[in-house]
């Protein structure tokens, strides 16, 4: 039973057929094709504002191609430490961004707390020719520790952020489950809330952790950057000769609201997930932000009796091992394909292995 990722989910069977259907006859190459064209007006109506649409294969090129558009070489970006675009994109920001330097700020709960974000930029020598000039701000939506920022804290952040005349980023590998956790209840939150009416100029659109086969989609609010993306975003290699398999993805994947559908399920199952093992005295669990990812602390010996039985996930930290006769934190992720059966026999597993 695999809990290590949505990275590990199978195609959604509307996308798979996407792409099958997508896969009839021939069609102009390189983004010029039918299926390309109507994402500007499909993601426009999503978003409620005009917007571009670049499809891409990759969240990290995603991300690094929007940190391209919004630093120069000799610019800051500030992002937290935890974050994806600063701790697991083999130094492409970097790369794409001819420089730019990668700021780490600290989190809490999951999250930046605004404080952070405006003592980090009063101390970073804007204007100070000695120093990298602060450049743009990135945000992770749902954090990289399973937290959903609400649509006035994503804005605060972004004020502070724009005070200081950066750009803001935000990177939804997630966002699909941000948006479905969201509203999972009274509250009516829409996408425009949580980026562009919130402060937001591009988003890294996340597509293949909630059941796309291979494709995400960079998101300019601010169309004045397109023209530049579009050169970049060949030059990253991003200009698919056959695009229409990704565009395929990307337009079936919003259509009928597919997109909350899958990542409401997997919300479902981690939610039951936290209730089964939060009411078993030998575990520990993180605050659950309400997405599909869970933290658990867990007697070392039981999470090596677990794996013995088939169970995969991963260890977080990373770094720490499970080991006989201490407590070892794992990570539990949840996707648009778990069955609950699953879900109910790990609960079962650790009830009967903990005690």
């Amino acid at each position: 039973m695999d809990f290590r990722s949505d990275n590990t989910a199978s195609v959604a069977e509307e996308i798979m057929a996407a792409i099958t259907a997508a896969n009839v006859g021939t069609a102009a190459g390189y983004g010029d094709d039918d299926i390309t064209r109507r994402l500007q007006p499909a993601y426009s109506e999503l978003f409620e504002t005009e917007v571009r649409v670049f499809p891409v294969l990759t969240g990290t090129v995603a991300n690094a191609l929007s940190a391209s558009v919004l630093s120069p070489p000799w610019g800051a970006i500030f992002a937290e430490a935890e974050s994806h675009i600063n701790q697991d994109e083999c130094g492409a920001p970097e790369l794409f961004t001819g420089g730019a330097k990668l700021i780490a700020l600290e989190g809490r709960g999951g999250k930046i707390p605004p404080e952070e974000l405006r003592r980090r930029l009063a101390a970073a020598g804007q204007g100070f020719v000695h120093a990298a000039q602060p450049a743009a701000f990135s945000v992770t939506q749902t954090s990289e520790a399973g937290a959903v920022y609400s649509a006035a804290e994503i804005a605060e952040l972004s004020a502070i952020a724009k005070e200081s005349g950066l750009g803001v980023h935000m990177d939804g590998a997630r966002f699909a489950n941000a948006v479905a956790a969201l509203n999972d209840g009274n509250e009516s939150v829409s996408p425009a809330d949580l980026t562009w009416r919130a402060g937001v100029d591009v988003l890294s659109f996340g597509a293949t952790k909630n059941g796309a086969l291979g494709a995400e989609a960079i998101i300019l609010f601010r169309t004045d950057l397109a023209e530049e993306m579009s050169f970049r975003h060949k030059r990253a290699g991003q200009l698919a000769s056959k695009m229409r398999y990704i565009s395929a993805q990307l337009a079936a994947y919003i259509e009928d609201g597919l997109w909350l559908r899958l990542a409401d399920h997997a919300n479902r199952m981690c939610a039951q997930l936290a209730d089964g093992l939060g009411a078993l005295d030998a575990v520990s669990l993180d605050a659950f932000g309400g997405a599909n990812e869970l933290f658990v602390e867990l007697p070392g010996e039981t999470v090596v009796a677990l794996r013995e039985e088939g169970f995969e996930f991963y260890d977080w930290p990373e770094v720490i091992a499970a080991e006989i006769g201490r407590r070892s934190s794992i990570r539990l992720v949840t996707r648009h394909d778990t069955r609950e059966s699953e879900v109910e026999g790990l609960i079962a597993a650790v009830k009967r292995l903990a005690g």
